[in-house]
């Protein structure tokens, strides 16, 4: 599981990059990715949204069993 989440944050990726944001993946625990926002996503106001709204959904809808995303 965690080599397919790695794969697919790799796919969102370009688009936290266009708006000077980043994610790293942390670790996987219990089926949670834990990721890091980085850039000028780490502190945004908007930055829960990106992550449960766009991260989140879509590596649920590609990864079987994730739970959830959370950020660290």
């Amino acid at each position: 599981m965690e080599e397919e989440i790695k794969k697919y944050i790799q796919d969102v990726r370009p688009s936290l990059q266009a708006d000077g944001g980043d994610v790293e993946f942390v670790r996987l625990e219990n089926n949670i990715a834990y990721v890091k926002l980085k850039g000028s996503c780490h502190g945004c106001p908007m930055a829960r949204v990106t992550l449960k709204q766009g991260i989140e959904r879509y590596l649920k809808e590609k990864v079987p069993g994730l739970v959830s995303v959370e950020s660290v």
